[in-house]
């Protein structure tokens, strides 16, 4: 059998072919496709070399396929219908008939505040979409996109990364909790002193007992005592809710609890810098269907909060 370089086939030989084919004419195919005569008797004259065929005869008026291009015929209408199918596939995306698997990266933090909204949204508006959470790992993040693991990560990027592209979704700040009826917390302050006096809880990735109210801390000369670490901020307010341990937690996190009766917030006795949690892309998806449509109605449903 001949070998064939695909890279010398043009794929408008085989729109040629199925033209002729329906049209039983080459001057009737020339006008369906809006090219010339000569244009398509040498696009015929190709195919015969290509497939080692005559594939056209003239009986009478029209042209007649051979054995050969009876033979093909529905191999090459196949293979067009995919190409036609790959080419809009890519560049459409219709959520309320997509069935697809989406991976989203992020702490629990930023999934339990915006996964739920997500999802409400997706009852109606993309009823056969299916969320896979994935954790983060903030040194393998650009991996992790680029690869495909997940379409979108959560967090906070200060730097962004090289090869990413960065949206804002909120901006989050840092309040104080306390269980309720906490006898340090009158009408929902605390002073400086009296804060840097009580047992904290800390949340943190890091295995120290280290975090920003510290630093805040040692600049005014003071020290408090960080009774319990955890790597799980969702864990602090039930370890709050049940001792006259303390934390710091995002004033979201704050909310959600305190609605429930079993912790009250309060304002820190410092200034606290707001930041914005933000969500990543990689570059290679910045123009597919799917991770645009997941980003603006991210983007949508966050502007909400």
């Amino acid at each position: 059998m001949r070998s064939i370089d695909l890279s010398t086939v043009d794929l408008n030989l085989l729109v040629a072919f199925l033209a002729i084919y329906e049209e039983q004419s080459v001057t009737a195919a020339a006008k369906r496709l809006f090219l010339g005569q000569p244009a398509m008797s040498a696009a015929l004259g190709r195919l015969r070399s290509l497939f080692e065929d005559d594939l056209f005869i003239r009986v009478g008026r029209t042209m007649q396929p051979t054995r050969k291009a009876q033979a093909i015929a529905p191999a090459i209408q196949e293979i067009l219908d995919q190409v036609e199918q790959v080419l809009a596939t890519s560049r459409t995306f219709d959520p309320a008939t997509a069935k697809r698997e989406i991976a989203i990266a992020g702490s629990d933090y930023a999934s339990l505040i915006i996964i739920p909204k997500l999802l409400a949204h997706c009852a109606t508006a993309a009823p056969h979409l299916d969320f896979r959470l994935i954790s983060i790992e903030k040194d393998n993040t650009e991996a992790t996109l680029e690869s495909g693991e997940a379409e979108i990560a959560f967090g906070v990027f200060p730097n962004g990364l090289r090869q990413t592209k960065q949206a804002p979704l909120f901006q989050e700040h840092l309040v104080g909790i306390a269980r309720t009826n906490h006898p340090a917390i009158s009408e929902g302050s605390i002073d400086l002193e009296t804060f840097a006096s009580l047992s904290h809880v800390l949340s943190t990735q890091r295995r120290d007992a280290t975090g920003y109210g510290d630093r805040i801390l040692a600049k005014r000369g003071l020290q408090r005592r960080v009774a319990v670490t955890t790597p799980h901020l969702l864990v602090a307010p039930s370890l709050v809710a049940t001792s006259d341990l303390i934390a710091m937690v995002p004033s979201r996190i704050a909310a959600l609890h305190t609605s429930q009766g079993t912790i009250q917030q309060f304002e820190l006795p410092f200034p606290s810098e707001p930041w914005s949690l933000s969500m990543l892309w990689s570059s290679l998806a910045t123009a597919d269907p799917l991770n645009s449509w997941l980003r603006e109605t991210l983007q949508s449903l966050s502007a909400e909060l």
